[in-house]
């Protein structure tokens, strides 16, 4: 018997595959800056709109691993602690001040999270106040006066009065 040559099938042949559609070619566009390639990205979006663009989820920040909830064969601080127990104290320790520096992050960024709230809202608070304020002299509903540039016109315009501090 006779072993077939290497990597040739020796299968029975089949009906020849119909040749695939040629792909147009699509030119080799460089972006030479930021703006072009942002363009290049979105017209490549939108040659098929149905296709759904991936949108990445956002990370989860890195947290330290919980303390154990149970340490065992620690010696105590007596002489007699092996060279191998100091090492277990030493990793342990380590964590514990990861896990203490980790808390003392998270609580400042909330602290400068929370001022800057407090910014943004008094901020906001001074802005109605302005647009109030200039509200209030656009439009003193109380006291309605024709304008003397109407009689000059002839049109029926009205003007806000001026008789109150806005």
């Amino acid at each position: 018997l006779r072993t077939p040559a290497f990597g040739r099938n020796m299968a029975a042949p089949s009906a020849p595959r119909p040749p695939r559609p040629r792909k147009e070619p699509q030119p080799l566009v460089i972006p030479r800056s930021a703006a072009e390639e942002q363009r290049l990205r979105l017209e490549r979006l939108m040659r098929n709109p149905e296709k759904t663009v991936p949108i990445p989820e956002k990370l989860n920040e890195w947290a330290p691993r919980p303390p154990p909830e149970f340490v065992r064969d620690v010696m105590g601080s007596s002489a007699g602690a092996g060279s191998g127990e100091f090492h277990v104290y030493r990793h342990l320790r380590r964590r514990e001040y990861q896990r203490q520096d980790f808390m003392d992050a998270m609580a400042e960024k909330q602290r400068l999270d929370e001022e800057f709230q407090k910014k943004l809202e008094r901020n906001k608070m001074i802005a109605e106040e302005q647009t109030a304020k200039r509200r209030r002299k656009r439009l003193c509903l109380n006291h309605l006066i024709p304008s003397n540039f109407s009689v000059k016109l002839g049109a029926a315009s009205w003007v806000g009065c001026f008789c109150l501090p806005h």
